[in-house]
């Protein structure tokens, strides 16, 4: 797995690299390091453990108080597909880009990616930003707390579960405003207010709109694994809503980092038309 780890990371670098500046460079190198060596490593209180004091991942979920699943640790994608395709899992024409966001993704493309959020240091949208870097879930009664290491600069989300309604007019912003609500054992998650300057994903440059609606779905099977589902629906860049699924894995006896990007200074000297 660690080999899988590095080698998604290696190519994430060299993605970036088409898009950085080599000051950047240093600092994106810095990432594609396996996260266990990112840390000093330190027990995490109440991890399961085997025999020989591994953490045990096939343990059963965890639970709160009231009886919900733990969504808490420290979590990282299995690979870094859905980073370059959120798409990924479906074929070309089940992602129903209307025909100006297809033209725009193609440019994208073609200017090897050039004005990629990311290589100005903002913030990745969601669901992207799960796609990155590690992000750490911090879970209360009434509200969900995501801290997210990312490749730009570190960042976070509220998730509020307290009852509250989405805004009916919200500001418009990067990573959007959220709410969620429990259904059995899995916790439902909308999101909207988005501005329209996040891209999807990096080497197919999905655009996206101010009418996003992202619907995620967080499903913890056992205590070392977190699936995230995810619906994308833009109705003013995709003519239907289109989902896929994230996993990642827990990332135990660690701790994020602090990540400030540098890079907006040098846009002149990035690659690409």
């Amino acid at each position: 797995m660690r080999l899988v780890e590095t080698l998604m990371d290696v190519r994430a670098f060299l993605f970036r690299f088409m898009l950085a500046s080599a000051g950047w460079v240093v600092l994106l190198f810095s990432t594609s390091v396996p996260a266990s060596s990112q840390w000093l490593k330190y027990p995490t209180p109440g991890i399961p453990r085997t025999a020989d004091g591994k953490p045990n991942l096939a343990a059963p979920t965890p639970k709160t108080a009231d009886g919900k699943p733990d969504l808490s640790g420290i979590w990282m994608r299995d690979d870094g597909k859905h980073f370059f395709d959120l798409g990924v899992d479906l074929k070309p024409e089940e992602v129903p880009a209307l025909p100006w966001a297809k033209k725009l993704s193609q440019e994208r493309e073609d200017a090897l990616h050039r004005d990629d959020p990311l290589a100005s240091c903002m913030p990745a949208g969601v669901p992207r930003v799960d796609t990155d870097g590690p992000f750490k879930i911090v879970q209360t009664p009434g509200e969900v707390i995501v801290l997210h290491e990312t490749t730009a600069t570190s960042t976070f989300r509220q998730i509020f579960t307290d009852g509250r309604p989405l805004p009916k007019d919200p500001q418009p912003t990067w990573l959007g405003y959220s709410v969620g609500t429990w259904e059995g054992n899995t916790l439902k998650v909308e999101t909207i207010g988005f501005n329209d300057r996040g891209w999807l994903d990096t080497e197919k440059g999905h655009p996206q709109t101010e009418a996003l609606h992202v619907t995620e779905r967080f499903r913890r099977p056992d205590f070392g694994h977190l699936e995230i589902g995810y619906t994308i629906d833009d109705p003013k860049a995709y003519s239907h809503p289109w989902s896929g699924t994230l996993k990642v894995h827990l990332m135990p006896d660690t701790e994020l980092l602090e990540m400030t990007c540098e890079n907006a200074k040098d846009a002149p000297h990035m690659v690409g038309k």
